[in-house]
């Protein structure tokens, strides 16, 4: 037996979007009431700080992580060739003024130290030779100088004595005789001076070639204690990049030291700031819960993965 089916309402076969609409709306209403409604926000009065608005300078911070670096990093470079003989400082460690960092050998500097050196004494004693030589000459005609003024003094008082006693003709003879005499003297204290004079001229230009080859020997010893490499200033030999037995040139780069007593922050800053930062700009770090003040010294304008 069939039966009869019923006709339902039509709100009945909306009743989920009738629901859908009346939810909206609500929303919608609880919405406008909240944003047309005052808000609150609590915090701890400790964390809020009151103060009196003013005009002045606008300081705008950035915080950015850097690196620690040395105020100062010096690479040593090898000042003479040669052989690796002995490294003396470890890396890391901490070095003083002209402390010994490694030695070098070279064979071919020795030997021409030794020559410099051999040819210095060579010098020294030829010139000790000829110094002797002219001080001899000197003294030779010194002494005949002397003989010299002697006869002749003693010819003058002789040709006094005897100028009354004399015939004309052996006066004649006597007075040519003291006057040969007189011209020779002349001449040899005229001599005398110009010697002296040229003693002291040889003798300047004699110390001057001493001088030289002195001084050349100086720089030949000066290049053997470049064979000592020593560290420049205080510091942390930070590497050495050379073994024993290593040939090295000279100027090569060997060894490098960390000044440590200062140091220097490096960091980098996106390029929407690259011209708002400038040398003179004051900074802060802040390193186990205390802050220290710095200084920006250094502005790289190059800009590379959009920082600088």
């Amino acid at each position: 037996m069939d039966r009869p089916i019923e006709k339902k309402p039509v709100y009945y076969r909306y009743r989920w979007h009738i629901a859908g609409c009346i939810a909206f709306v609500i929303l919608l209403v609880y919405v406008s009431i909240v944003a047309s409604g005052g808000r609150k926000l609590r915090t701890e009065a400790d964390n809020l700080i009151i103060g009196e608005a003013q005009a002045d300078k606008f300081m705008e911070y950035v915080d950015v992580e850097g690196v620690v670096q040395p105020i100062l990093t010096i690479k040593i470079n090898a000042r003479e060739a040669g052989s690796v003989e002995r490294i003396v400082a470890e890396e890391g460690t901490m070095m003083e003024k002209g402390d010994t960092i490694l030695t070098l050998t070279n064979p071919d500097l020795i030997r021409t130290i030794d020559d410099q050196r051999d040819e210095w004494e060579k010098q020294l004693i030829s010139f000790q030779e000829k110094e002797i030589e002219m001080e001899q000459k000197s003294l030779d005609l010194q002494k005949q100088t002397l003989q010299t003024t002697y006869e002749l003094n003693r010819l003058k008082k002789s040709f006094a004595l005897d100028e009354e006693e004399f015939r004309k003709a052996q006066l004649e003879v006597q007075r040519d005789e003291f006057e040969y005499k007189t011209q020779s003297t002349a001449l040899q204290l005229e001599g005398l001076r110009h010697d002296s004079a040229a003693t002291i001229l040889r003798r300047e230009l004699m110390k001057n070639d001493l001088e030289r080859e002195r001084k050349k020997y100086d720089r030949a010893q000066e290049r053997m204690e470049n064979l000592i490499v020593r560290a420049p200033l205080a510091g942390q030999l930070s590497f050495v990049k050379v073994t024993p037995g290593q040939q090295v040139q000279s100027t090569e780069a060997i060894a490098e030291i960390k000044v440590l007593d200062q140091f220097k922050i490096h960091t980098s800053l996106s390029e929407y700031y690259i011209d708002r930062i400038t040398t003179g700009l004051p900074a802060t770090i802040t390193w186990q819960g205390k802050k220290y003040p710095l200084r920006i010294t250094k502005v790289v304008p190059e800009v590379k993965d959009r920082n600088f």
